[in-house]
This record gives C-alpha cells, sequence and structure tokens, in this order.
C-alpha cells in the first residue's frame, strides 16, 4: 500500500511538472507581470507571504557562497536559451526573406502540378499565350507588365571556405525593373540585353568570390561580364540575373521555367485565373507570388524549428538535472536553517516558495544572459543555405523581441522544474532529523 502511494504521489508530480512547462512556455508576457504583481501582493499583505520573502532573502544572501554551483544553474541555461533563440532566429530570417519576396499584386505562372520553377517549364508559346490574358497590369505603351523567366544554377566560390556552392542565375525579360521596382543598381549599371553581361544581388555579392563589377565569371563555358550590383530587399538578392534571351541561348533552352505578371490589383487574380483556364492550350497555374514564396519558406523553416527545439530540449534537460544538483546541495547545506525555521513557527509553503524563487532567479538570470548573447552573437548575421531551387539563399538571422521572450520563457520553465523536487524535499524534511544530522 505504501508503495503504490508512493507510485501515485511521483506520478502527479510528474504530471505536475509536464502541465507546468507547458503552462511557461505558452505564458504570454501580460501574464508573467500579473502573475509578478499577485506573488508581490501576497508577500507584502498576508503573514505566511512576508514569511516566503524573509526566507527568499536569506537563500538569495547565500549565493555568493555557494558561487559555483549557482554559476552552473545560469550557465546551463543560458547555453539552452543561446542555442534555441539563434536556430529561432535562423528560421524566422529564412522565412521573412522568402515572405517579403512575393506580394499580393504579381503572380508567378508554372506549369500545372509544378511546386517550384526548377520543376516547372513554360514554353515560348505559351508565354506568348498568357500575355494576352486579362487582369493583367500595361505600362503606358500597352504593354502587359510581365517577365518571362529561366533558371539555372551554376556553381561559384564562396568567399568564406573556398568551396563552390549553387547559386541562382535568372534569366529575366526587358519589363523586370517595372515589374520588381523595388530592384535597385547600388554599384555599376544593368546588363545591356543581347550581351553575356549580369547583375548580381548584393546578398550573393557578400557571399561569393569574384562577382565583383567589372569582373568576369565562366557560365556554362562562356565569359560573362558582372555590370552592376543590385539590392531587393529579398530572396532575389541572392541571384544572378541577367537578359533571358541570352542566357537561354548560353544554356541551350527553349522555353522558360515561370512567368511572372503584374496584376491589375490584387482582386485581379481571379480573372487571370479564368483567362488561363478557359484556353486549353494552357496547362498552367497561377498564385501571387506571396504565396509561393510563402509555400517555399515553410517546409525548410519548419524544419530549422524542430531541429532547434530538439536541440533546446536535450540540452535544457541537462540544465534541469544541473539544477536539480545545485538545489538539492543547496538545500542540504541549509537543512538546520530550514528546520531552525520551521521549528520557530514558518510552515512548509514559505520553504517551497523560497526555494522555488530562489531557481527561478537564478533562470531568469540565465535566460536574459543566452538571451543577450543570442542577440549580441546573431541578430542580423548573414548567412546562406540551401533553397527550394537547390541553390544557396542568403538571408540574416532577426533576433526579434519574441524570440527573446521564448527563450527566457524556456529558462523559467527550466528554473520551475529544477527548482520543484529540492522545493518539496525541503518542505517534507523532518525537523528532529534536520536537526540531528546538521
Amino acid at each position: 500500500m505504501k508503495k503504490l502511494k508512493s507510485f501515485f504521489s511521483g506520478l502527479g508530480m510528474l504530471l505536475v511538472i509536464i502541465v507546468s512547462v507547458m503552462l511557461w512556455v505558452v505564458l504570454p508576457f501580460p501574464a508573467l507581470v500579473g502573475i509578478v504583481v499577485l506573488l508581490a501582493l501576497w508577500m507584502l499583505l498576508t503573514r505566511i507571504g512576508r514569511q516566503a520573502a524573509a526566507v527568499t532573502w536569506v537563500g538569495v544572501s547565500t549565493l555568493r557562497q555557494r558561487l559555483g554551483a549557482s554559476s552552473v544553474i545560469v550557465i546551463g541555461i543560458a547555453g539552452v536559451v543561446g542555442v534555441l533563440v539563434a536556430l529561432l532566429a535562423m528560421g524566422d530570417g529564412l522565412q521573412k526573406t522568402l515572405q517579403s519576396t512575393g506580394d499580393t499584386e504579381t503572380a508567378i505562372i508554372m506549369r500545372g502540378g509544378a511546386s517550384n520553377e526548377l520543376s516547372s517549364g513554360v514554353s515560348r508559346d505559351d508565354a506568348t499565350l498568357i500575355a494576352q490574358q486579362p487582369g493583367i497590369l500595361r505600362d503606358a505603351e500597352g504593354k502587359p507588365i510581365i517577365s518571362s523567366e529561366l533558371v539555372v544554377v551554376a556553381n561559384l566560390p564562396k568567399k568564406s571556405t573556398g568551396t563552390d556552392a549553387n547559386v541562382e542565375v535568372r534569366g529575366v525579360g526587358p519589363q523586370v525593373w517595372s515589374l520588381r521596382p523595388n530592384m535597385k543598381i547600388i554599384e555599376g549599371r544593368k546588363y545591356t540585353p543581347g550581351l553575356r553581361e549580369m547583375i548580381v544581388g548584393k546578398g550573393a555579392h557578400q557571399q561569393f568570390a569574384g562577382l565583383g563589377t567589372g569582373s568576369t565569371i565562366n557560365l556554362n563555358n562562356q565569359q560573362w561580364t558582372i555590370t552592376g550590383v543590385f539590392e531587393s530587399g529579398d530572396a532575389h538578392e541572392s541571384e544572378l540575373q541577367g537578359d533571358v534571351d541570352t542566357v537561354s541561348s548560353a544554356y541551350r533552352r527553349q522555353g522558360f521555367q515561370s512567368v511572372t505578371v503584374r496584376l491589375i490589383s490584387p482582386e485581379s487574380l481571379d480573372m487571370l485565373k479564368a483567362g488561363l483556364a478557359s484556353d486549353p492550350r494552357l496547362k498552367v497555374e497561377a498564385k501571387t507570388t506571396l504565396d509561393y514564396y510563402t509555400a517555399q519558406s515553410e517546409g525548410l523553416s519548419k524544419v530549422i524549428r524542430i531541429v532547434g527545439i530538439t536541440i533546446a530540449t536535450i540540452m535544457a534537460i541537462g540544465a534541469i538535472f544541473g539544477a536539480l544538483n545545485s538545489m538539492y546541495a543547496a538545500v542540504a547545506t541549509r537543512a538546520r536553517e530550514i528546520a531552525t525555521l520551521r521549528a520557530i513557527g514558518f510552515r512548509s509553503p514559505p520553504v517551497v516558495v523560497s526555494v522555488m524563487l530562489e531557481t527561478m532567479l537564478l533562470a531568469l538570470l540565465g535566460g536574459l544572459l543566452g538571451a543577450f548573447i543570442a542577440w549580441l552573437l546573431f541578430n542580423n548575421y548573414t548567412v546562406s543555405t540551401l533553397g527550394s531551387n537547390f541553390s544557396q539563399v542568403v538571408f540574416q538571422f532577426q533576433v526579434s523581441p519574441a524570440l527573446l521572450w521564448t527563450g527566457i520563457k524556456w529558462a523559467l520553465a527550466i528554473g520551475f522544474v529544477g527548482g520543484m523536487l529540492p522545493a518539496v524535499r525541503a518542505a517534507r524534511l523532518p525537523v528532529t532529523t534536520a536537526l540531528r544530522e546538521s
């Protein structure tokens, strides 16, 4: 019967820990402020609360004497928070870069069923038919604002390692500057249609060697001149761009991968889709570029988040054991002190609260330290990774306040778990036994 009671007691404690961790992880900031205010009022206005405050102060004042053990908790939790925030910032940065590439005023048209441009194909005849569809904005001369585009992948050496990596080469139509007005030349000049000239995105220029203005690169055994550098604030900064007909000729391609068009308005997409569906010669699908690039970002960003949370969870388990070990040792060291307090009238709740608050304070310090290091080292840090077109996408880590808050919540959750069991042990410690053993 005693073993059964002990089993159910342990099971109940485990459930309390799991539920508590889940609550901490999803806790919004206003809720935490509310908890802190209620705890402060409880400590100020109730006798037990004042006892808890007194015991907590005694424990905190002895942290200097336990600097080594306390540092284990702080540094361990800081490592968890730093890794978690950095990896989540990587996923958010990639997602933000890809999503900012698209909007609701442009549409990309690809072969039906194609998930990305490399798996798509649009013939030149199809591109001519697409340009005649309703819903496409026209310029002052009455020409549809479209860009029939070809995407190929080339190998170029990275500046950081010197090893070859895939870079996306995009052939674009003459209307690309009206289609993407956010593209601006920041160095050099535009390429000349019909010549083997290219412009390079700012991100690719930073990541790959030999892409300076005026330099020559070898693409498909042909020499191309880099005439300028552009910025666009999106994933196109990871590309080299040139005249689509020249790129098609160099790579012996007859058609295109996609056709991107500027819509009259976001509502014109339905008109465009209806026009494409009504022409039996076309087997293509249209979607806004926002929907397209959002879909491209979801898969990889999800993988990065899963990896980040998995690694952080493994590290968190280690940090919890470190906190448990340190706080059990602290409780054992203060056994006589705790027993004396209980003998003179202090009840168990103040003891539990004091141990919990001490651990949570150390956890908070670790969380703030880890969040600060992650922000200092990784915010706006530029990297590149393999995208959906099997080429490098250059983006920046985005350490947002929301991610920092997520890291701090993880730290508090670790502190909560690491302090709960030692706190319960301190509260259950028999007074006579503690005094005799001490």
